[in-house]
């Protein structure tokens, strides 16, 4: 937390229109930092813009919205101490039954997006010795039935996480993931939307694989969604991330993402397989073959 005796800090948060993207920008600036906050609509900015946060019109796929935010934080005289990389989407599907433009526009989101934004930021934290705070997903460790491509971008996100914190850390920057589980965000009901759009798109032949499987699971998300973190209290995880003078690499966020990435350390595949798949079981349709 800066003090009246410090100078103000700058931070970045990408996808704060919503969610804990909002809910992190706030409270943020409630802890004195001047935050700007990444929107992708003028009616967005509208509804964050508050003391201590500046919205910007960020949509991380458009290089020139990119090389416009870097723009921003070089022409201010405050330091940036850090940027939250927290702009996603969730689609779900057979690996199958994804198109092959979907898998793209998943990875140019929630990966490709976010080194963009990196890059163009790095020049600044490393004056700062600032640091980077990736939101990556508990699908960074364990990947369920469905969560092919969403589950694949954190996943790299995770390597690419590694990779930048042995990089930098000899240069005084850090790199810390938070890695939260169920939240209570609009992220999951647009996924089960987006789920229930690509299933109609399905072949009969797929349909009968995995219509079942995404009625499941769709249920299932809502269900994790239901008893998740709120907003806030995952946003209080990613400010400590973004505060703690020593962070730790990783932090998780809610128990759910607690639990599953300690039993994919300690158990071997097939018992966490069927761990998964039981939990699935019980959210088919009635008479449905899990």
């Amino acid at each position: 937390m800066t003090t009246s005796s410090e100078p103000q800090k700058l931070i970045v948060v990408t996808g704060a229109s919503t969610g804990m993207g909002a809910a992190a920008a706030r409270e943020l600036a409630r802890q004195g930092f001047h935050v700007l906050a990444g929107v992708r609509r003028v009616r967005d900015a509208d509804s964050i813009r508050s003391t201590g946060i500046e919205p910007v019109i960020l949509d991380i796929t458009k290089p020139e919205q990119v090389e416009a935010l870097a723009a921003r934080v070089a022409g201010d005289s405050r330091a940036l101490h850090a940027l939250v990389n927290n702009a996603g989407i969730q689609v779900n599907a057979a690996v199958e039954a994804l198109p092959l433009a979907e898998w793209r526009r998943v990875f140019e989101v929630n990966l490709f997006g976010h080194i963009a934004v990196t890059q163009a930021l790095l020049p600044a934290l490393l004056r700062s010795k600032g640091r980077v705070i990736n939101i990556s997903s508990v699908g960074g460790t364990a990947a369920m039935a469905t969560y092919g491509a969403y589950a694949g971008t954190k996943f790299a996100l995770e390597a690419v996480s590694d990779s930048l914190r042995r990089e930098v850390a000899p240069l005084g920057v850090q790199v810390v993931v938070v890695q939260p589980g169920g939240v209570r965000t609009e992220m999951a009901a647009r996924g089960v939307q987006a789920a229930n759009d690509l299933a109609v798109r399905m072949t009969p032949e797929q349909d009968e694989r995995y219509g079942s499987l995404v009625q499941a699971n769709n249920k299932l998300m809502a269900t994790g969604t239901a008893s998740g973190l709120t907003a806030d209290a995952a946003a209080r995880v990613i400010a400590k991330a973004v505060t703690t003078r020593k962070p730790r690499t990783r932090y998780t966020a809610g128990r759910d993402a607690a639990l599953i990435t300690r039993l994919v350390r300690i158990l071997p595949d097939r018992t966490v397989d069927r761990i998964l798949a039981a939990n699935l079981r019980r959210h088919y349709p009635k008479g449905a073959v899990a």
